[in-house]
């Protein structure tokens, strides 16, 4: 019997991770890929802007050195003073994303997928013809997925030169500090970028469409976030929309207003994702795409075609690498005909990483009231944290949900500096359904930011 002939089309978490865990299984896999593996994640999203925020960090570490006690060899009392040096920043982040690339690369080599590189586009349900050079390769098989990915939104009225006008895809050519920077986009990406500009020392505007930045997440959460970005001098344009561009010698203009601009050096436009599915002959095999061009899968990560699936950011709705790799991974574990759970959207993790950090997994305030869930919460703040109190990160709070009663965590957010680990052993918790005695009693250590998780879920079990 011949082993199942699986063939993947994009290299993103959702492609690589698919590859591996149907290799694994004895399938014969290849995986189509125009670009180095690892996707929007590893090359122009998670590992690039992460390692920009990590100097951006190191930064605010040597403008507050001084309350810690460390002085500047210059005299005592002098503070210690910095220049980032984009240069610099700019080509670690590109070494480290290219590193990552290339460990995915050996992985997925290592167990035994055959990588072929072009553009993948379907010609049947059971066809992938790649185009590379002027040649065309076509690759047989038994199943198909689509894991294509997702490019930054362009609006009409500006366009990307990699000069003066960005997206996060081309950010990374800058080599110079922009002395004034206009973000447009209060989301993840766009704060993200913001507030790490703003430390490296630069003269930062964020224009918001919404009262508050991060619309979506915790109203608290972001109040947090926002008082922060103040702090380090950002400037939020409140309820402004942008919706005109001009650019020149000297720097960019953005209109936010029917007569109001915001003027700048740069500017960098962080409006969304688009999935990526034109091109790929998705239609001429009857695969439906939804008005924003999404593919739309089932819990197991299923189009309407049989032997199509498809996973990741391709599918619109939740565009996480995490979410993107276990949609891979449960469409090889069905189409190898394994167990597979459908994806619990109630148990997801997720991270921003501004400063502080924002954490948040399963359901939150609102999706309990709206779903009519008999819901506890504790709320409590790291003001009080002794290990907090020592690195002086205690701006945020950890809040808790648990089911009245039985005391099941539904749910929590984390507002702090390490927000994206301590979120882990409630994302464990809501996972699993455990209770908050469950969590309040295992063992933390002290001191330290994960104490807070057990005082707070100590608190619920009492109020339970």
């Amino acid at each position: 019997m011949h082993p199942m002939r699986i063939v993947i089309v994009g290299g993103g978490p959702g492609g690589y991770e698919a590859a591996l865990v149907a290799a694994e299984d004895g399938a014969d896999v290849t995986l189509v890929s125009d670009e180095g593996l690892g996707g929007n994640s590893v090359l122009w999203d998670c590992v690039p802007s992460k390692a920009l925020i990590v100097s951006a960090e190191a930064m605010g570490w040597t403008r507050s050195a001084h309350r810690l006690g460390i002085q500047h060899t210059g005299g005592p009392g002098e503070r210690v003073r910095a220049e980032a040096d984009m240069d610099a920043v700019m080509r670690r982040v590109e070494t480290l994303a290219g590193d990552q690339s290339a460990d995915v690369t050996k992985t997925v080599q290592a167990a035994g997928v055959r990588l072929v590189h072009g553009r993948g586009r379907l010609v049947d349900h059971q066809t992938v013809a790649v185009d590379e050079d002027g040649e065309t390769t076509r690759l047989g098989a038994d199943i198909i997925l689509v894991a294509t990915g997702s490019r930054p939104r362009i609006l009409p009225f500006f366009t990307p030169d990699g000069e003066r006008v960005f997206t996060a895809r081309e950010l990374f050519a800058l080599r110079e500090r922009p002395e004034r920077l206009v973000v447009v986009g209060s989301g993840a990406t766009g704060l993200e970028y913001a507030q790490a500009f703003a430390r490296f020392g630069g003269e930062v505007h964020l224009v918001s469409s919404r009262e508050q930045v991060l619309p979506g997440q915790d109203p608290d959460a972001a109040a947090v976030v926002e008082e922060v970005c103040e702090r380090w001098g950002m400037t939020i344009h409140r309820r402004r929309r942008a919706t005109d561009l001009r650019t020149g010698d000297d720097g960019v203009r953005v209109r936010v207003g029917d007569d109001e601009w915001v003027e700048a050096s740069h500017a960098l436009f962080c409006v969304g994702q688009v999935p990526v599915t034109d091109g790929l002959g998705l239609e001429d095999v009857g695969v439906e795409r939804a008005d924003d061009g999404s593919v739309p899968v089932d819990g197991v990560s299923r189009t309407n075609v049989p032997t199509i699936y498809a996973a990741g950011d391709v599918t619109g709705g939740i565009m996480l690498a995490s979410v993107a790799a276990m949609r891979g991974r449960n469409a090889m574990w069905h189409a190898l005909g394994r167990a597979v759970a459908p994806l619990r959207t109630d148990a997801i993790a997720a991270c921003i990483f501004t400063h502080p950090e924002v954490a948040v997994v399963g359901r939150d305030a609102g999706a309990l009231a709206e779903a009519q869930v008999p819901a506890r919460t504790v709320t409590l703040q790291f003001a009080g944290n002794p290990r907090a109190k020592m690195e002086e990160h205690t701006d945020g709070f950890v809040r808790i949900h648990a089911m009245d009663g039985s005391g099941t965590v539904l749910g929590a957010t984390v507002v702090a500096a390490a927000a994206s680990d301590l979120i882990s052993q409630l994302s464990v918790a809501v996972h699993n359904r455990l209770s908050v005695s469950q969590l309040a009693q295992a063992f933390s250590i002290y001191p330290s930011m994960g104490g807070s998780v057990q005082e707070t879920a100590r608190q619920l079990m009492s109020r339970s």
